[in-house]
């Protein structure tokens, strides 16, 4: 019970105060939810990616976690596809449930959470925190990994409900953040210290803007949204994300042979819910916002208890 109040007043509910902020914000002014999308993905997103990236550092167990989350988005596709199958959807609800289960909330819950758990007992010794920099390394590694991945793939999929596969490239490679990630390696190569240029603080504070921007943003777009609680496909999208994630997720962490901090982190990160930038992309794509939002909205609210369970359960499989 005291996780569940933990995950409660840490992490859920700050995230609604600022969905609840932008949602009030669209109802009393006109908000340009374009306008803001466009802040986002052309300036917060690629700083986030390229400041994260930049500060990791690459061991040969933090790539192997890298892989196993790409091979995690590959079986989502898959999944997304053979649900899609037997659903009939078109295209465009294809590519959006897609998203919806492929991308989760890794930054904002994810890290956060992370931080959280591994900096509280049963995690401190002796007043100190062992396990926390290994934890969030590992987060950070599939918080890269997502954040790649949704703005590319992500961008993608939503493209491809009205143009073709050359024109949704296109609009991939138009993208910023897919020129961060070369830059960041071709900086590493040759030891340049970003951190002593005065390009590095502007990066960082366009960094720190993504998590209140995008919510906010998430909350105007939410007040555009026709609501349907009802609606089987969001329900669906949900439960795939927040209980068939973390079985998947589980079973590749133990074909990977992956153990203690690790694996929990691992189990813990794909337990979270549906990434914000999901809603935002299909809002920059014009490609089913309203279950996209929904998608989003809906799984954050029953994480707060799905993520307790499974909190639970990544010490009980994973031990140390």
């Amino acid at each position: 019970m005291p996780i569940f109040f933990h995950i409660l007043n840490h992490n859920i509910t700050p995230i609604f105060i600022l969905i609840t902020l932008g949602f009030i914000l669209s109802k009393k002014f006109t908000l340009d939810i374009p306008s803001l999308s466009k802040l986002l993905f052309y300036l917060l997103v690629p700083s986030f990616i390229f400041v994260n990236l930049y500060e990791a550092i690459l061991k040969i167990e933090m790539l192997k976690i890298f892989f196993c989350g790409v091979l995690l988005l590959i079986a989502n596709d898959i999944l997304g596809r053979i649900v899609s199958q037997i659903r009939n959807y078109d295209v465009g609800m294809k590519n959006a449930f897609k998203n919806s289960i492929m991308f989760n909330n890794s930054g904002n819950i994810g890290l956060s959470l992370i931080i959280l758990i591994f900096s509280s007992a049963p995690f401190v010794v002796e007043g100190k925190t062992p396990y926390l920099d290994e934890a969030i390394t590992a987060q950070l590694m599939i918080l890269v990994l997502q954040n790649i991945s949704s703005n590319t793939i992500g961008f993608f999929n939503a493209g491809r409900a009205t143009m073709t596969v050359k024109d949704s490239l296109l609009r991939v490679f138009a993208m910023p953040s897919i020129y961060a990630i070369p830059i960041v390696f071709i900086l590493k190569h040759f030891e340049f210290d970003m951190i002593q240029t005065a390009l590095w603080p502007a990066l960082v504070y366009l960094k720190n803007g993504l998590v209140p921007i995008s919510l906010l943003t998430l909350g105007a777009q939410l007040a555009k949204t026709t609501f349907d609680f009802k609606s089987v496909d969001v329900h669906l999208s949900v439960f795939t994300r927040l209980i068939i994630g973390p079985i998947l997720a589980g079973f590749f962490i133990y074909i990977m042979g992956f153990h203690g901090v690790v694996a929990q982190t691992i189990f813990i990160a794909y337990s979270v819910p549906t990434a914000v930038n999901t809603a935002l992309i299909a809002v920059e794509c014009e490609s089913c916002q309203d279950f996209a939002s929904q998608a989003v909205m809906v799984s954050t609210i029953f994480s707060a208890v799905t993520l307790t369970l499974a909190i639970y359960l990544a010490r009980i499989i994973f031990p140390f």
